[in-house]
């Protein structure tokens, strides 16, 4: 489980990526994308940033082009991929055009990065399947890491106030069941799985005695999870 990003929320079906923009963001993605073996093509109308993407091989492959003219992106294949992430977020109007583009090419499922909440409406009106703020995203990691429980091992952000979350079992809890306990009561959260590494046991039931020295995958409100022990 991760913080929930973008990545995330990609159709586990797709199989291929072109990514548009070669920036922080759009290196992190090709990066992230071909580590975890799939095809993803880099864009960038900057011959540096392609050339440097070839160079560190974050990426199946890459190439030079505008992506505000659609014959560019049709001659580079562009409207063949699953998947094309717009990565350009610091110029609204490339940015745009490009979604555009992509959209009227026949690409089926469209994400663009937005720089502001006037760029990301104006993304979904031009067609966009999901808008994401990076930035934005980020600073909520950031509040998470620095006062999250320190139980906490992963996280996974359902919305602004629910998360899934995996946490070291409390000392306070150990020999316990989970009957004793009664964790929905006490601290309006539901146990989803308790074990270690890949073993987990899923749904327990309330006869489940818990040890310290293992984890428990929780699901609540932000709030409650805070307030779970040490």
């Amino acid at each position: 489980m991760q913080s929930l990003n973008f990545l995330s929320s990609l159709r586990r079906e797709t199989r291929q990526f072109a990514v548009i923009g070669l920036g922080r963001f759009g290196r992190a993605v090709c990066g992230t994308l071909h580590k975890l073996g799939y095809e993803v093509l880099g864009t960038d109308i900057n011959e540096a940033l392609v050339a440097q993407i070839l160079a560190e091989k974050l990426a199946s492959s890459a190439i030079e082009l505008d992506s505000t003219k659609p014959n560019a992106l049709k001659e580079a294949g562009i409207f063949e991929f699953d998947t094309v992430i717009v990565a350009i977020g610091n110029y609204l109007e490339e940015s745009i055009i490009t979604t555009l583009n992509a959209k009227e090419g026949g690409v089926k499922y469209v994400v663009a990065k937005a720089s502001s909440d006037i760029h990301g409406k104006l993304l979904q009106r031009v067609g966009a399947d999901l808008v994401v703020f990076p930035e934005y995203q980020a600073g909520c990691d950031l509040a998470h890491v620095l006062t999250q429980n320190p139980g906490v091992m992963e996280r996974f952000e359902l919305d602004p106030d629910h998360s899934i979350v995996e946490t070291r079992i409390p000392e306070e809890f150990h020999g316990k069941t989970l009957e004793e306990l009664k964790l929905r009561s006490r601290y309006k959260i539901s146990v989803l799985a308790v074990g270690k590494d890949d073993k987990f046991n899923i749904n327990p039931p309330p006869q489940e005695k818990l040890n310290k020295d293992l984890l428990m995958v929780v699901i609540g409100s932000n709030k409650a999870i805070q307030k779970l022990p040490i």
